[in-house]
């Protein structure tokens, strides 16, 4: 799992490191808070391990219009 944060296409996917760990800072503390998983839990599967899952899927991704944040290059627009 820990592979999958070292990957370059999930760093690209959102726009590098930073915004990848906030996303993902985010998200998980949404799950604590009693957030449903948008992926389909496995037994045994970490709360972080479900954050990259929902990325990798496209589940969640940094909303760039209403954030203000800038779009990086390799961005999808959605």
């Amino acid at each position: 799992m820990i592979e999958d944060l070292r990957n370059e296409d999930l760093i690209k996917k959102v726009g590098g490191k930073f915004k990848l760990t906030a996303l993902i800072q985010r998200r998980l503390n949404e799950l604590v808070h009693g957030a449903r998983p948008l992926v389909e839990k496995e037994p045994g599967m970490t709360d972080i391990e479900v954050v990259v899952r929902e990325i990798r899927e496209d589940r969640i991704g940094i909303d760039y219009d209403a954030s203000g944040v800038t779009r990086p290059k390799d961005a999808r627009a959605e």
